[in-house]
């Protein structure tokens, strides 16, 4: 069985939808979360001539918010 592309976890680009990290990969497809458009299936041999492997830390999982209540006067 041959070795992914890819790892899961590991960091890429695209030149059309930008930074992102591997979800899955496998002989025939890849999945990426893309930071500004969700997450994408490819044909593996169709996007990986452009995909190129990233050297960025993986981004923190934004974490929720909250919005502390103004202190009555």
């Amino acid at each position: 069985m041959a070795k992914p592309a890819f790892a899961a976890g590991a960091q890429v680009e695209h030149p059309k939808f930008g930074l992102g990290g591997v979800v899955e990969c496998n002989e025939e497809h890849i999945k990426i979360n893309f930071d500004d458009h969700g997450e994408k299936k490819f044909v593996l041999s169709i996007v990986l001539p452009n995909l190129k492997k990233s050297d960025r830390q993986a981004p923190d999982k934004k974490k929720k918010t909250t919005r502390k209540k103004a202190a009555a006067s």
